[in-house]
């Protein structure tokens, strides 16, 4: 939960304010986080799933985007490499629940990026703000960078064995959409999207719906931590 008590610090440029974008599936925290960095930094707007943030970030043209890694619609992670694809001087701070080394090394194999736990102080996240916008990379001290930073050249959990497409659809399935629900989200047909998913269910070894979604688990396409409101000054 990150706490937003502590007083802000200087911008990271005295003459320019960077522009950012938030993308967080949580409303409430998404307005406090307005509110605290508003105060020194351009919020030029915020999304709520991962596929409007490729949208959004694409017309906005932000300098640098917050994100949640578990995002419904389109992970955060994937999100953002999409973003890259097509605004390559993009910063990046990943900004979640998760303490996972294989997500931190994913986000920090992005370049110019961050991966900041939300339950850390506000100051960290302004700390991480500024290491991206000159060019550096920042992982929350709770996480062990020197792991993180080896496994950047390494397969990671998060993004191995999945194509860019096998994600997509496991992660919709793992929303609980249905297969004419996705072919419809994807624009692709009713048997292009039953062929993916047996597919998947055999290269995998899954005999249910259910380990569809164990699978989405494991690769970091969606999160299972519990949202929990604010209380005391902090938000989850």
């Amino acid at each position: 939960m990150l706490c937003f008590q502590r007083s802000l610090m200087g911008p990271p440029c005295e003459n320019s304010r960077p522009r950012l974008l938030i993308a967080d599936d949580h409303a409430i925290f998404i307005e406090v986080l307005k509110g605290f960095l508003e105060k020194n930094y351009d919020v030029m707007g915020a999304v709520t799933d991962g596929r409007s943030l490729v949208t959004e970030a694409v017309r906005l043209k932000p300098d640098i985007i917050i994100v949640d890694i578990g995002m419904p619609l389109l992970n955060g992670l994937d999100a953002a490499r999409r973003v890259r694809e097509q605004l390559p001087d993009v910063r990046l701070v990943f900004l979640t629940m998760q303490e996972n080394a294989h997500l931190a090394a994913a986000a920090l194999d992005l370049g110019h990026a961050a991966f900041v736990l939300k339950h850390a102080a506000a100051s960290e996240l302004v700390t991480a703000i500024e290491e991206v916008w000159n060019g550096e990379s920042y992982v929350s001290p709770k996480l062990r960078p020197g792991t993180c930073l080896e496994r950047k050249t390494q397969p990671t959990e998060a993004s191995k064995d999945l194509t860019p497409r096998q994600r997509d659809i496991v992660q919709l399935f793992a929303e609980g959409y249905g297969l004419k629900e996705i072919a419809a989200r994807l624009n692709l047909s009713l048997k292009t999207i039953e062929f993916h998913k047996h597919h998947i269910m055999t290269e995998f070894k899954l005999n249910s719906n259910a380990d569809l979604v164990l699978l989405a688990v494991r690769k970091g396409l969606i999160s299972i931590n519990p949202n929990i409101p604010y209380a005391d000054g902090k938000i989850s």
